[in-house]
């Protein structure tokens, strides 16, 4: 009888030979079946990691792009039933596919298009109002300790992530290679990206991690000192990133 994993390596492989006990209904093997059914599974997974990754798509090319993901999948089979989830490993994929040594940024706009996805399926959550931190005294908000928005991500990259997503995606100009920090954010219905100014992502992921605003803006200011603490606030506001605030101690 076969097995689940030799069942799901010849589903994705088409040099694999049809498993054992696959037969139609008079009780014969049934080849073209079991092959027009392994075309099927391959056409929809790469479709799905078509929608997923629509800039390292338009990137690479219809052609190589779905040739690739028969590599792909038959390396990473869906782990899940949820679609919305596949695609995981394609930046550690991207990182050692030989044909894509010469792009390297490509990784890390996949990590970009993988935080879109998640942001889009995290849960919703309420933010802070703007006049909950402007009600605070100085001292106090310093003291603050902050909750981040479930979709909230933050892509840190040597390469213009942004740009390059906005210049494939959004008809933006011509990415100049450059580092880029990006956030992803919900405030309503569909992610928001923000391009970061230096300093913002290691403040922000400080603040996750429960730091207080003022210990948080001291680390950040030992290496970026011109840091603009109140435009980064304004730019977690306007994107509906925070969700509570506490004064004192951790809890």
């Amino acid at each position: 009888m076969t097995d689940q994993t030799d069942f799901t390596q010849a589903l994705l492989d088409p040099k694999s030979a049809v498993p054992d006990g696959l037969v139609d209904p008079q009780g014969r093997p049934a080849p073209k079946r079991f092959d027009v059914y392994r075309n099927n599974v391959a056409v929809s997974l790469t479709d799905a990691l078509e929608t997923a990754f629509p800039v390292i798509h338009k990137l690479l090319g219809d052609e190589f792009f779905r040739a690739m993901a028969g590599v792909y999948l038959r390396a990473h089979p869906p782990s899940s039933a949820l679609m919305m989830y596949y695609g995981a490993a394609m930046p550690e994929f991207l990182r050692s596919f030989e044909p894509v040594a010469h792009l390297p940024y490509l990784a890390d706009v996949a990590r970009l298009e993988i935080a879109i996805r998640e942001a889009y399926h995290s849960a919703d959550s309420t933010p802070i109002a703007s006049e909950t931190l402007g009600a605070l005294a100085p001292e106090d908000l310093m003291q603050a300790r902050f909750t981040l928005a479930p979709a909230l991500r933050i892509v840190t990259s040597e390469w213009p992530i942004h740009a390059l997503w906005q210049f494939n995606m959004a008809g933006g100009p011509k990415p100049q290679m450059q580092a880029q920090d990006v956030m992803i954010a919900r405030p309503e219905f569909d992610p928001v990206q923000t391009l970061l100014p230096m300093g913002a992502a290691t403040f922000i992921s400080a603040l996750g991690q429960g730091e207080t605003l003022g210990t948080a803006f001291e680390s950040v200011t030992q290496t970026h000192p011109d840091f603009d603490l109140s435009a980064t606030l304004g730019c977690l506001l306007g994107a509906s990133a925070l969700t509570s605030l506490t004064i004192g101690p951790p809890t």
